[in-house]
């Protein structure tokens, strides 16, 4: 066979076979494609299944949360029936009540009319009774009816003048009592409340001094030294033979106090002499100032005082450099104004106005060396200088009673004044008096026969005495108080009054064996 024919018969043979494997491979293709087709049909069905079942589902869940709410709705509306249903039935109760009360009111509105007629009507009677019983009086009487009121009104007012009169007399009586008691309450409420303790000035001030080398070299050569600083301080400087200490005299205490510190700085700095003197005096006399203002912004604070005015808190505290009677004014300033504070509260007044008033009483002494007149007239012409009020100049012009006193304010000071300055213990002539005067009234009461023992109480207003039981009787004790109280008013002298307390024990003593 020619190899032109073998070629094209073998490229028939393999078309050929290439169709039969194409049609074999699209019969497998058509078999698989109808698999797919009934896999994906199985699927969609199961998923339609799946759909309708969970719609199913879902339906008879919002089925049942719609029954869950008409049932909680149907409750809540069995509620409200159930609460109008009571409600209606206590308003239908309320509502009989209402009648019952209209028909009582009803039936006391007829009884009230029928009463008011019945009142009217003996209203009339009465009156009537009245002209007829009126008419016959002034018959009798022979008096019109003006001259019958008048009669009977002077009469009335006769007897009741009488007891209006009795009465007073006997409320004067008491509100005198009262108010002693009160007033001697108040007074030692005051002074129990508040009672400062107060030390002594003088007018010398000791200085102790490293040897008595130092007292040549305070001396100087040929005196210059202690002329030169009695010159600059004002003061008496006196050296003499008392070993290892100077003394500084001087009435002014402010002045003294300067040349003291002015003396103490010079020996410790040991440079002694006329021109270092007046340069440590110069020094001292600006810290003295810074001092005296620090001592009154202190005594301010303390008594409770507050916005002054500069002039007047640097005068309180030059009052701690002076004395009266040995006592400290700017203390006793503080103490008046304490004492002031404590009244006026008991008294319902104003206790800051009062407190000021005695904090400031005695602050012309401070400058009354400066000004001509007391120390009351000086502290009232500053006080008004420096804008204080009528009240607290009124209190310095008058706690000592040179005025007639206008305000209450100044009675407290002047009252306060009095009890800072009285009691035992502020005044060095005051407890020398007091401490005498105790001393002098139990001696005497020891000298009667049949006292064992004596004391003086109560700041000597009060003498207690033991008498002997075996000889002295209850009788005689009495009779033994009024003659220590008649012997006490012929010898002794003494502010207010004694009260004399005679006690007189007896004891009897048994043992039974």
């Amino acid at each position: 066979m020619d190899p032109s024919t073998t070629g094209i018969t073998g490229l028939l043979i393999g078309i050929a076979l290439g169709l039969f494997f194409d049609r074999i491979r699209m019969g497998s293709a058509y078999k698989n494609g109808d698999a797919i087709i009934a896999q994906a049909r199985l699927e969609a069905e199961n998923v339609r299944k799946e759909e309708a079942l969970k719609g199913k589902e879902d339906l008879i869940s919002k089925r049942e949360e719609m029954e869950k709410e008409v049932n909680t709705y149907r409750d809540e509306v069995r509620d409200q029936e159930r609460r109008l249903d009571k409600r209606e039935s206590m308003l239908e109760d309320q509502h009989s009540d209402l009648r019952k009360k209209e028909q009582m009111l009803e039936s006391n509105q007829s009884k009230l009319a029928e009463r008011l007629k019945s009142v009217d009507a003996k209203d009339r009677e009465l009156d009537r009774v009245l002209r007829e019983e009126e008419d016959l009086l002034h018959k009798i009487s022979g008096l019109d009816k003006d001259a019958a009121k008048d009669m009977l009104l002077k009469r009335i007012d006769r007897n009741l003048g009488d007891e209006i009169g009795g009465l007073i007399l006997k409320h004067e009586a008491e509100l005198k009592d009262q108010t002693e008691k009160i007033s001697r309450e108040m007074i030692g409420m005051a002074i129990q409340r508040f009672a400062s303790e107060h030390t002594s000035e003088t007018t010398v001030s000791t200085i102790d001094i490293p040897s008595d080398d130092m007292k040549g070299r305070i001396i100087g050569r040929e005196g210059r030294n202690i002329r030169a600083f009695e010159k600059a301080t004002g003061v008496d400087v006196i050296v003499d033979d008392t070993p290892g200490v100077v003394i500084v005299s001087a009435f002014d205490n402010v002045r003294r106090e300067t040349a003291k510190l002015t003396l103490q700085k010079l020996i410790q700095d040991g440079r002694i002499h006329p021109s270092r003197i007046e340069e440590v005096h110069a020094e001292t006399e600006k810290e003295m100032e810074e001092h005296i203002r620090k001592l009154g912004v202190e005594a301010c604070e303390e008594a409770e005082t507050r916005g002054l005015h500069k002039k007047i808190v640097e005068l309180m505290g030059r009052l701690q450099f002076r004395v009266s009677y040995s006592q400290n004014v700017r203390q006793h300033s503080i103490e008046v104004a304490h004492l002031t504070g404590l009244l006026a509260e008991q008294l319902n007044l104003d206790v800051n106005l009062a407190r000021r008033c005695g904090f400031l009483h005695d602050i012309g002494k401070a400058a009354d060396h400066e000004m001509e007149g007391g120390h009351p007239a000086v502290g009232a012409e500053l006080l008004k200088r420096y804008g204080e009020g009528e009240e607290v100049v009124h209190a310095a012009a008058g706690h000592h009673d040179d005025i007639r006193p206008d305000y209450i304010y100044t009675v407290l000071v002047a009252a306060a004044d009095a009890i800072s300055a009285g009691r035992p213990g502020a005044r060095r002539a005051t407890l020398e008096k007091y401490v005498r005067r105790l001393e002098e009234l139990e001696a005497l009461a020891n000298g009667f026969p049949g006292v064992e023992q004596t004391y003086a109480v109560q700041a000597g207003r009060e003498i207690r005495i033991i008498v002997d039981p075996k000889h002295v009787n209850d009788r005689e004790a009495a009779k033994m108080s009024k003659d220590i109280a008649k012997a006490i008013e012929d010898t002794l002298t003494y502010p207010g009054e004694i009260k004399v307390v005679i006690m007189r024990e007896s004891r009897n003593v048994q043992y039974a064996k």
